[in-house]
């Protein structure tokens, strides 16, 4: 297809790549001498290069020899806790979460939460990062960042039980004055932390307020298998049990981590009348020894599985590339297949499928007319991914974060050629470094919480 000249002037043209596309059934293939017109945000056409020669553009982008992806999605983190970064290493959940932590996080103020959070969207925009979905504290400040650094979020205030009813109505009123906000860039959730913090009446009051409101809501629940061994004895229930009872199973709630689902689990949630879906971030269950997300099960009952990474203080990087190839690689040998996770559904899973876990699946997650442009480009020309003989394969199994040299929101060029165009990394790691004594410090005896899950 032509462009018409009389359209005018594009904001952006990229020519020449490799773009990943998909079909009529959502099966990902690989357009190749592609090119992608860009007005407004939004892709306003994907065609090939010769038909683009002649296109008045304010911005082009020659992309000979790299792969044009949909911008990752990174499902589920914590982003000021690239603070934490290696803090608490080898150690058991309990341990983790409460002599490290949560003895930490009692510290964290605005100014923390401000300058992790502008290393991580340093960090998501140098990997290609897009989008992510965020469940934390002092949200206000994480989405000013957000609005600043050019990136989508989804957003969430977390709150515990310990906090008083004042902490939900917190996370409410985040949410609804924050939503649509950074010309739309900004979703907004209702974040109860997990049902190990958060009781049962909190629970269903927070599904109150989803229906009230229209929010979708994000949480932990089912981390690990022993979680649901803890929720059977002490509520007679596993987690996903208490969202069903709590009547979260019937909004729209995205689930962090699911390592513990067990088959009765799966009945409820292919049961249940909301949106259910699961963020996968295989790199922190392998340090914890949790075992893996039932990818395959979930998929069975098409619940969207979105690839995250959690935060960096569990899992060390905001790398989603590293959390696709892995969850390919945990599926196949968890399964006992080789046939599952294949290159091409893991690239689903980081594509549309994320789209899908953070509510945004009609405007994101797919190189397609009328989705927002939110664009990596990836280089395909190094050792390490020559020869392609398999394109999904070279992607998932070679490609590195490191090879995306190319990130762009809404048509807004985030990182070009590597170079970071709205994020001072040293500025914020000087500034970052001198707060950090203050910051670890554990002697105090204060916790956020404790962990007894």
């Amino acid at each position: 297809m032509t462009v018409p000249a009389a359209s005018g002037p594009a904001d952006l043209v990229v020519t020449g790549c490799t773009a990943l596309v998909h079909d009529e059934a959502e099966r990902v293939g690989f357009a190749e001498d592609a090119a992608v017109v860009v007005r407004d945000g939004v892709i306003a056409d994907i065609t090939t290069a010769d038909a683009v020669t002649g296109l008045a553009a304010v911005e082009r982008i020659d992309a000979r020899g790299q792969a044009l992806l949909p911008g990752l999605i990174n499902c589920h983190t914590h982003s000021p806790m690239v603070a934490l970064r290696g803090i608490a290493e080898d150690l058991p959940v309990a341990e983790w979460f409460n002599d490290h932590i949560w003895p930490i996080e009692s510290h964290l103020g605005e100014r923390e939460v401000e300058l992790g959070a502008r290393l991580a969207c340093a960090e998501m925009i140098r990997g290609g990062v897009t989008t992510f979905a965020d469940h934390y504290f002092a949200m206000d400040t994480v989405a000013d960042v957000v609005a600043e650094t050019g990136l989508r979020a989804n957003l969430g205030q977390a709150y515990f039980s310990s906090q008083g009813p004042g902490a939900r109505a917190a996370s409410l009123d985040f949410a609804l004055r924050r939503q649509g906000s950074a010309d739309g860039r900004v979703t907004t959730c209702l974040a109860p932390h997990a049902p190990y913090t958060v009781d049962e009446a909190d629970l269903a009051a927070t599904a109150e307020l989803v229906h009230a409101h229209g929010l979708p809501v994000h949480l932990h629940a089912a981390e690990s298998r022993a979680q649901t061994e803890h929720s059977l004895a002490r509520h007679g229930v596993t987690p996903i049990g208490v969202l069903h009872r709590t009547g979260l199973l019937d909004t729209d709630v995205l689930i962090a981590h699911g390592t513990g689902i067990v088959d009765s689990d799966l009945d409820l949630i292919g049961a249940a009348t909301g949106r259910v879906a699961v963020a996968t971030a295989p790199r922190g269950y392998l340090k914890f020894a949790w075992g893996s997300t039932p990818v395959r099960a979930l998929a069975g009952l098409g619940v969207p599985v979105g690839l995250a990474t959690d935060g960096a203080a569990s899992n060390n990087s905001l790398d989603v590339w590293e959390a696709m190839a892995l969850t390919a690689l945990v599926q196949k040998s968890t399964t006992g297949d080789p046939r599952w996770l294949t290159s091409r559904q893991a690239l689903h899973h980081a594509t549309l499928q994320s789209a899908r876990a953070v509510g945004l699946g009609d405007r994101i997650g797919s190189l397609a007319a009328g989705r927002r442009a939110d664009l990596v480009l990836v280089d395909l020309r190094g050792p390490h991914t020559q020869p392609v003989h398999d394109l999904a394969a070279t992607l998932v199994h070679s490609a590195r974060s490191a090879d995306v040299l190319t990130t762009i929101v809404e048509g807004r060029v985030l990182m070009r050629d590597r170079e970071l165009l709205t994020v001072d990394v040293p500025a914020v790691v000087a500034e970052l470094a001198e707060r950090l004594p203050a910051l670890v410090e554990r002697r105090h005896g204060a916790r956020i919480q404790t962990y007894d899950g």
